[in-house]
């Protein structure tokens, strides 16, 4: 069992490094990515789909002999939900620096300053989801190796 628990830690870091590094190229392009967006959130489900199998695990009564294991192997929900949050806040934060008061009043804007701003926000809220996605393949990896005991 050890071996499957392993794997399945192995098969997070990977369901999450393909988005990661998708979103760090077109972050670092200047371009927006629809297969980025998809791709993030097959590797969310996959964080929620691990977690749930450990805590199953762990209801059943098989459990890690190492304890760091389950912080590794929880934190990822944990860091997804603080990115989300960070991006929602990103949108906020690029209208603070613009002195736009308002979502609604970037539809006054020009048409070239919207795309500007929302081009910005796009970047900035991929940027944030980018290196969410590389903490999970990071955390995913420290799961793996301590994934013994089961």
């Amino acid at each position: 069992m050890t071996t499957a628990v392993a794997w399945g830690a192995i098969a997070l870091a990977a369901l999450n490094v393909v988005p990661g590094l998708l979103g760090a190229w077109r972050w670092y392009r200047h371009e927006s990515s629809r297969s980025f967006w998809l791709l993030l959130r097959v590797g969310q489900v996959g964080a929620l789909v691990f977690a749930a199998g450990v805590g199953v695990l762990a209801a059943a009564g098989h459990s890690s002999s190492e304890d760091l294991f389950y912080l590794y192997a929880l934190l990822p929900l944990a860091i997804g939900f603080v990115a989300e949050q960070l991006r929602v806040a990103s949108a906020q934060t690029i209208l603070d620096q613009h002195e736009i008061p308002s979502a609604q009043a970037v539809g006054e804007l020009p048409e070239h300053e919207q795309q500007e701003i929302v081009a910005l926000i796009v970047r900035r809220e991929m940027g944030v989801m980018t290196l969410s996605a590389l903490v999970v393949v990071f955390l995913a990896l420290r799961a793996a190796e301590t994934a013994h005991g089961f």
